[in-house]
């Protein structure tokens, strides 16, 4: 795992400007440095030394010196992309991963991409053509940022907070970003909340010539279910597909552990860890707060070195300015604190962890995936008479068992889902915000639901979920937590193969019985006791409501409400109102408060 920036054109003190912005990212890669510079590009690598220790630094050229390679990830088959290259008549002179990609590309091309097996942000400069090819992996594991100035210089890089130390790239505010995410909790991609800065979409590469830059999709996620498969065959493949993934993503030549939550997605993972290491933290607020004693078992039943932190309220509050910085952009998620706290652990004691991300969008995890199923009776009743009905819940002041279920199965499927955080709606968004329009949150949605017209609702949620909610959320937190402690973090869900399998499943698989990730619970209890795969989903639940009910940090956070920056975007009597509400246990608002707030803790660490 690495970081890597760059830029063209000439610019005073060219090399001092990279160095400053490779040491932005240097917990990206504390191991070396590597520079290239010509007459018309300049790139800094920060290098985390995972495989050939000794060989693998970058910039790597070919033969001729034609062209030269920035690579952060890893690929899994490269040994076997390495023997087809040198049968080829390549020549290479390290037996890293890296190098596969820059004689790849010599081969095929762009298309090099689909023969790929693996996590990756990567930049080939051609010096003849005088053309930069950047590519990002199918899932968006590994972040590529980019800003192309008026003039058609291009700045690049893994995060954005080394674009920002070019001179030439503005730190803009992008308002329209703090729209979106107050409905999303996380920022849109392609956009930034920097103007002009942006991020390559995943499986997407880019060309920039004579300064231009053109954007092509070479891989999508599309699910296509195979109604005729049994149960059994379910089962069957992804046991199979899933032993592969976690055996081809420990490839490395130093000590891989494992992050181990109660849950089955990184209880299946680490299953497969006896005798080695596993990571677990948790909140001293009762047992739904904290799923260190579950891990603990499992890692006990199949061998693990079991390693525990239960985080203290005032650790978890003291690195939130600290976490925002490392994210780059503002993220409401709680669990990324958690995240951050638990690649800390890992840390002390590996270079390298698995985790479960992805397992929820491939499988059907999250408990949403079954509304369609709980509202499909009542979406019988004729649309005008839920709408009615729909219109009289909300007109009742209080809130009411079955309140909810009348709302929203009085809309489609597009109205009511834009992924699994839904903040503000346009109204409170425009009560909210000071100056900023709020826009309906379904507008950014559409494209995604006009692509899987003809599937069913619950893998059209999950296939907006795979482009929106994991890029946004799942992997941003993933990467940029694991990064600032310098930790690589792998995968094994977000594999092409095992997605090759999870789009084959039905839906009667993948939800069945009030269960969800049905058929890969089944498979999991082939590895591990059948109590740990029937537990259901918390994912690093954090006391966030409990907090916000007590006075230190009620007051905390109304500084935060009051302060200057606070006045600038919103009105500060309703946010004081949200605040008040919850403070006095009237309603729970600790969600939205924090969303708020958390922007206000980034904003802090690069406007104010």
């Amino acid at each position: 795992m690495c970081g890597f920036c760059g830029f063209t054109g000439e610019l005073i003190n060219r090399e001092q400007l990279l160095r400053t912005m490779a040491d932005k990212i240097t917990h990206r890669g504390p191991d070396s440095e590597g520079i290239y510079m010509d007459d018309t590009l300049a790139m800094a690598f920060r290098r985390l030394s995972i495989i050939d220790l000794e060989g693998g630094h970058q910039p790597i050229e070919n033969e001729d010196g034609t062209k030269v390679l920035m690579f952060n990830g890893e690929i899994y088959n490269y040994r076997d992309l390495r023997e087809e290259l040198l049968a080829a008549g390549h020549r290479f002179t390290t037996e890293s991963d890296s190098e596969v990609l820059l004689h790849g590309f010599e081969e095929w091309d762009a298309g090099l991409l689909d023969r790929l097996r693996g996590m990756f942000a990567f930049a080939i400069w051609d010096k003849p053509s005088r053309s930069l090819f950047l590519a990002r992996d199918f899932f968006g594991i590994k972040p590529m940022h980019y800003a192309l100035l008026p003039d058609g210089r291009l700045v690049f890089g893994s995060e954005i907070k080394s674009l920002l130390e070019h001179p030439d790239v503005p730190r803009e505010f992008n308002e329209a970003a703090l729209d979106n995410y107050l409905s999303y909790q996380y920022s849109l991609p392609r956009e930034t909340f920097f103007k002009g800065i942006y991020c390559l979409q995943p499986g997407h590469y880019l060309r920039y010539q004579d300064g231009k830059v053109e954007e092509t999709r070479y891989w999508e996620a599309i699910f296509k279910p195979d109604e005729s498969m049994t149960l059994e065959q379910a089962v069957d493949q992804i046991d199979e597909v899933f032993t592969n993934s976690v055996e081809t993503h420990r490839i490395s030549d130093v000590e891989v552990g494992c992050f181990l939550s109660g849950g089955v997605d990184s209880c299946f993972v680490a299953s497969y860890f006896g005798g080695q290491k596993a990571f677990t933290v948790g909140f001293d607020n009762g047992q739904h707060y904290n799923e260190t004693s579950f891990a603990a078992d499992l890692a006990k039943e199949v061998g693990i070195e079991h390693h525990r932190h239960l985080i203290t309220p005032e650790e978890y509050w003291a690195s939130l300015p600290n976490v925002q910085y490392m994210l780059d952009q503002p993220l409401a998620d709680p669990a990324c604190v958690a995240l951050y706290f638990v690649s800390k652990l890992a840390a002390q004691h590996v270079k390298v962890v698995l985790s479960g991300e992805g397992a929820d969008e491939l499988f059907g995890g999250y408990r949403i995936y079954h509304e369609p199923f709980s509202l499909a009776g009542y979406q019988k009743l004729p649309r005008w008479l839920r709408r009615a009905l729909a219109v009289v819940a909300r007109a009742i002041p209080v809130d009411f068992k079955g309140k909810s279920f009348i709302v929203r199965g009085s809309k489609s499927l597009e109205e009511r889902f834009i992924g699994n955080a839904y903040m503000f709606s346009k109204k409170e968004k425009a009560g909210l915000l000071k100056s900023i329009p709020a826009t309906d949150p379904t507008a950014h949605t559409g494209e995604w639901y006009a692509r899987t017209d003809e599937l069913d609702d619950v893998t059209r949620m999950q296939y907006l979920d795979i482009n929106r909610w994991m890029v946004g959320d799942i992997l941003l937190k993933a990467d940029r937590m694991s990064m600032a402690h310098s930790l690589e973090l792998r995968v094994p869900f977000l594999d092409k193969r095992v997605f090759e399998v999870a789009s084959r499943i039905p839906t009667k698989h993948r939800i069945a019985g009030g269960t969800t990730k049905y058929a890969m619970r089944l498979a999991a209890r082939r590895h591990m006791p059948e109590k740990d795969t029937a537990r259901p989903k918390l994912g690093f639940p954090v006391p966030i409501r409990i907090w916000l009910r007590q006075e230190t940090y009620y007051n905390t956070v109304k500084e935060a409400f009051l302060s200057t920056d606070a006045e600038r975007f919103f009105n500060t009597d309703v946010l004081m109102k949200f605040l008040d509400e919850h403070y006095n246990g009237k309603r729970d608002n600790s969600r939205k408060i924090w969303t708020v707030y958390m922007f206000l803790v980034w904003y802090k660490q690069y406007f104010s």
